[in-house]
């Protein structure tokens, strides 16, 4: 990623500092809470990164976790903590940890729902200790039922020192809409909590960064305005296009590039995005809605280019399988078809290919 990514995010990192510096200072009795929303590719893991690294003093214990990669599984997100970690040492029944942490050896038979999600709060207060720590959880629209209602009653334990930042595109856009739209709703109750929400970059933001890429004046404002145009702003786009055109001159960021045969590239598409910058809409800050891609140069299937719309927005096998609704095998086939039809040689390339057809789309 680009060292300009968190341009237009000074004051979410300013917020979530001031947040992180109410449990240094011991003002709470339970953990802080941080929501950070937003569609993908629109920088959420890297705003909750960037908070980390600038955090004064630095967290003594940071637990991050995330969907798994396999089908889910309750506590996912405890497992994904608690992978790698030598559990031995901690003062909870062996047994309930080997199931909680997903291990093949974990015995069949499980405590009842309620012990479980108490050992699993009692698992994490032991982990946190005398703190300060972090507690981060990426990616909240897919993780499982059991997960999720630990994240909300660690929201609210008494006498964790911790600061919870939760990570999540909008409910609408979870595995379990009704569920996480709960969760969520039970996390902003909780006092002073911090709420933000990342919308695409505005055309001024995207003229800094190309400023800080290029270096020199302020970029030409056409060009900001084409560029931010074609990306809709999205950050992981328009990290991707620049990627595509390192060490060329601006200009080439909106000429066509060699990806496996000659391509032209037409007048530049009627804006996708809303006609005012800023709009925050959930939608419009997805890279697979910033405008369609021309399926017919690579002879794509209507499955292929869903798929294909996907891969631009960031998503994992596992995370397409449960936005379509079809398997991780059967999306592993359309990725494979798609790196073939397009010439690419990676999950990278058949994006940025995207990206290029959608600079192709001629004027309506």
């Amino acid at each position: 990623m680009l060292p300009v990514s968190m341009v237009g995010r000074a004051g979410e990192l300013a917020e979530l500092d001031r947040a992180w510096s109410t449990v240094v200072g011991a003002r709470r009795r339970s953990p802080a809470v941080a929501v950070v929303t937003g569609g993908a590719g629109v920088g959420k893991s890297l705003l909750v990164a960037a908070a980390l690294d600038g955090f004064t003093p630095r967290p003594d214990v940071v637990l991050n976790g995330a969907a798994r990669v396999h089908s889910p599984a309750p506590y996912d997100w405890l497992a994904a903590v608690l992978s790698g970690r030598d559990t031995r040492r901690l003062d909870l029944p062996a047994d309930a940890l080997a199931w909680l942490a997903q291990q093949p050896t974990a015995p069949r038979e499980r405590y009842a729902p309620g012990t479980l999600l108490r050992l699993a709060v009692r698992t994490v207060r032991t982990l946190v200790g005398a703190g300060p720590a972090v507690l981060v959880v990426e990616d909240l629209h897919a993780l499982d039922p059991a997960s999720l209602n630990l994240v909300g009653e660690l929201a609210t334990a008494d006498g964790l020192p911790a600061l919870l930042v939760v990570a999540t595109r909008p409910a609408a856009h979870a595995v379990a809409p009704a569920l996480t739209g709960r969760t969520l709703a039970r996390l902003c109750g909780v006092r002073g909590v911090v709420r933000q929400h990342l919308g695409p970059l505005r055309s001024a933001e995207v003229a800094e960064v190309l400023r800080q890429v290029y270096g020199g004046p302020t970029a030409d404002a056409r060009l900001v305005h084409r560029v931010w145009q074609h990306t809709g702003g999205n950050p992981y786009a328009l990290t991707e296009l620049l990627a595509a055109h390192a060490g060329q001159d601006p200009g080439a960021l909106l000429r066509p590039t060699e990806t496996g045969s000659a391509r032209t590239v037409p007048a530049p598409a009627t804006p996708a995005v809303p006609a005012t910058p800023a709009a925050p809409a959930d939608a419009a800050s997805d890279a697979a809605s910033v405008a369609p891609v021309d399926a017919a140069p690579a002879g794509l299937t209507g499955r292929e280019v869903e798929v294909l719309d996907c891969l631009v927005a960031g998503m994992s096998n596992k995370q397409v399988a449960r936005a379509l609704g079809i398997s991780v095998r059967t999306v592993t086939v359309h990725v494979s078809n798609l790196l073939r039809k397009t010439g690419s040689a990676s999950r990278t390339e058949v994006a940025l290919w995207a990206v290029r057809q959608r600079l192709a789309v001629p004027e309506g």
